[in-house]
């Protein structure tokens, strides 16, 4: 899996919770952000979120609201495999006018993957799986923390230098790390992210 543009660290901390928890001494929420919410939020970020599906296959686009470029997009297909159906992330790219929104860019990235785990989770999916392919050391590292920070977990590490790598590198077409998640795990971590905030009167 790749990004196309750097990703700078987050200000915050993920929390390690199974639910998330308001500030304020309200009940933490215990359901997943939907599709409705997240796109909701995201306009208030000035974004346009849009989702394209035709059969297995589904694409996450986000366009800017105030220059109507598209700023990124996700790709991916729905796996049915043996234990049941997996979100699998082909690619996630920001494109070059993303570089100059240094405090955006990490959200941009969020709410395209937002979009497409809640997809993965209305299809019935219930893990996700992606490779953060290793073009350069550096850029493999950073890259591996970003997805580390949202909440995804290395399973192995394909080099291709092993013959259990051929398989991997038969799927994802290139060497890296290969990380999983699991869909609600990921929804409930980031569910105050993309729940729009109630109104005080």
């Amino acid at each position: 899996m790749e990004l196309t543009s750097l990703l700078p660290s987050p200000k915050s901390l993920f929390m390690n919770q199974t639910w998330c928890r308001k500030e304020s001494l309200e009940p933490p929420i215990t359901t997943p952000p939907t599709i409705s919410e997240i796109l909701e939020t995201s306009r208030a970020q000035k974004l346009d979120l849009r989702l394209q599906t035709v059969g297995p296959f589904f694409r996450v686009t986000a366009k800017s609201l105030e220059t109507n470029n598209e700023l990124g997009k996700a790709e991916g297909i729905i796996r049915v495999w043996f234990g049941g159906r997996i979100l699998h992330l082909d690619s996630i790219r920001l494109n070059k006018e993303t570089l100059g929104m240094e405090k955006s860019i990490f959200g941009i990235g969020l709410f395209i993957g937002a979009v497409a785990i809640r997809y993965g989770y209305d299809c019935g999916c219930k893990k996700a799986e992606l490779l953060a392919i290793n073009d350069s050391e550096l850029y493999h590292k950073k890259l591996v923390k970003f997805y580390r920070r949202i909440g995804f977990k290395v399973v192995h590490e394909v080099s291709g230098s092993r013959l259990g790598d051929i398989g991997h590198m038969l799927v994802w077409g290139g060497v890296g790390t290969r990380m999983d998640a699991l869909i609600d795990e990921l929804l409930l971590k980031w569910c105050t992210r993309f729940k729009p905030l109630k109104s005080d009167a």
